[in-house]
């Protein structure tokens, strides 16, 4: 028999039906629904008269668009509001579990998944959103889909999907004080360009990987499809099932000692091929920044402004238009640049980890007269953690403001948008133009970078920070 890879386990057992010189008929375990590509999949049901065939195997949240403030009050802007009266109404049509708006269980869809027993080693799920890949931290083949798909999985608990390559991606070595998971992947991003992984689905393997925490692992596999890949996986361990054996309730099982027996197995045969093999030493990762307008255009925080782009062109017209855009020079140190808005949150960086790390920096310390800073929850229980760790109390005293749980500023699709021209370290996954608002221009970072640049109004190593708390203990 064939050794196989982790990914080619789950795809293949996951196969009811291959297609000669075709995709495969894939069946899918778990199904993420929000509001803004979920309207359309059930009006595509409607017209055909077609029922939801699984309504146990999908779950639906409001998050995408829905404001970070007020949110006991009516939806202001009218077509998000639709939006999330369209879901409320389809949820209950077809009898599909809603954590709306208001609801204690509310949050991104692709944090609440898993702090919710939702997404389970092994299994296979799409949400039609691209940075479904988030889930794969468990050992899932997870990916994001279109809004046809939707209706396809809704109709079938199957789609149609080519099984894409498969990739390795091997860290080994110790990390150094104040890069975080988000600096990894970013860096990774950085050696490979934003399309390096194309065609790929992508496993994360090595010692620095294996020490990281579930979240961590999150938060790189979420930035999987920034690289190009199909998404990001890393193999489940004692990390996974001690993180899984914490929640108080895991739907659909009963023993969980059993489950996480089977779970063990769940992992490359000794000799699996992959078709692409990757490797990195974590010990020369910095933290990290980014100058341009995709994710691969990033840099250590405390280097210079590259002269070539990824592909080793001088000067190219797209690498030039990038930077222009960005206002920015070939050569250039961002160290010192001033800027105007933090964000902290989105999938990527919303969980509680990520506000206890910019809760270190933040201690004792004021927010920066220029600066205006988003602080969002990416769900109900992250906000309600801050609050029960003092976390809130301590963000309100440096200055910040605690929005509300949503993606919020991530994609600008509510209020919380950052003004034309105005610079943004964002804890979020993507910087192109106009993401964060027209004419915004974002720049990628950890939170502890964020956190930094929040507490000196411009672009400032965390590093800073930290040596002087080591110094203090000492």
């Amino acid at each position: 028999m064939n050794a196989k890879t982790l990914f080619d386990k789950i795809w293949d057992s996951h196969v009811v039906r291959s297609i000669k010189d075709g995709p495969d008929v894939l069946y899918i375990d778990r199904h993420y629904i929000h509001e803004v590509t979920s309207p359309q999949a059930f009006n595509g049901l409607k017209d055909r008269g077609i029922p939801v065939f699984r309504p146990g195997k999908t779950i639906a949240t409001a998050d995408h668009n829905i404001p970070t403030k007020d949110q006991h009050l009516a939806i202001r802007d009218l077509l998000s509001r639709n939006q999330v009266e369209r879901l409320n109404e389809n949820c209950q049509k077809y009898g599909i579990e809603l954590f709306g708006l208001n609801h204690p269980k509310n949050g991104i869809v692709h944090v609440i998944g898993p702090e919710l027993g939702y997404t389970l080693p092994g299994m296979t799920i799409v949400c039609g959103d691209s940075h479904t890949s988030t889930h794969g931290a468990f050992g899932t083949i997870a990916f994001g889909i279109g809004t046809s798909e939707v209706e396809m999985v809704l109709a079938t608990q199957c789609i149609l999907q080519p099984k894409p390559k498969s990739m390795r991606i091997t860290l080994e070595g110790e990390l150094h004080k104040g890069v975080t998971s988000k600096d990894i992947v970013m860096y990774i991003i950085s050696r490979i360009s934003a399309s390096g992984a194309t065609g790929y689905f992508v496993e994360y393997a090595g010692s620095a990987i294996s020490s990281l925490s579930m979240e961590s692992r999150m938060t790189i596999c979420n930035m999987s499809i920034e690289m190009g890949a199909r998404g990001g996986l890393i193999a489940p361990d004692e990390t996974t099932f001690e993180y899984l054996g914490k929640i108080p309730s895991i739907p659909g099982i009963e023993n969980l000692k059993s489950s996480v027996n089977e779970w063990k197995k769940l992992q490359d045969d000794p000799k699996a091929i992959f078709d692409k093999d990757l490797k990195f030493d974590a010990g020369l990762i910095k933290p990290m920044i980014t100058y341009g307008t995709n994710p691969g255009m990033g840099m250590a925080i405390d280097d210079s402004i590259p002269l070539t782009d990824n592909n080793g062109n001088n000067a190219s017209a797209s690498f030039l238009k990038s930077l222009d855009y960005m206002g920015f020079k070939p050569g250039m140190k961002l160290l010192g640049h001033p800027i105007d808005y933090v964000f902290v949150g989105s999938c990527t960086n919303g969980r509680i980890e990520d506000f206890r790390a910019f809760a270190k920096i933040i201690k004792g310390r004021k927010k920066a007269e220029n600066i205006t800073a988003l602080i969002v929850p990416g769900s109900k229980k992250v906000e309600e953690q801050m609050a029960a760790e003092g976390l809130i109390e301590l963000y309100k005293s440096a200055g910040f403001e605690v929005r509300q749980p949503g993606c919020s500023s991530c994609l600008a699709m509510n209020e919380d948008k950052i003004p034309q021209g105005k610079y943004a370290v964002s804890t979020s996954n993507r910087n192109f133009e106009g993401r964060q608002g027209p004419g915004a221009r974002t720049l990628l970072a950890s939170p502890l970078t964020a956190a930094a640049a929040a507490i000196t109004g411009r672009i400032t190593d965390p590093r800073e920070f930290i040596n002087e708390e080591q110094k203090v203990k000492k």
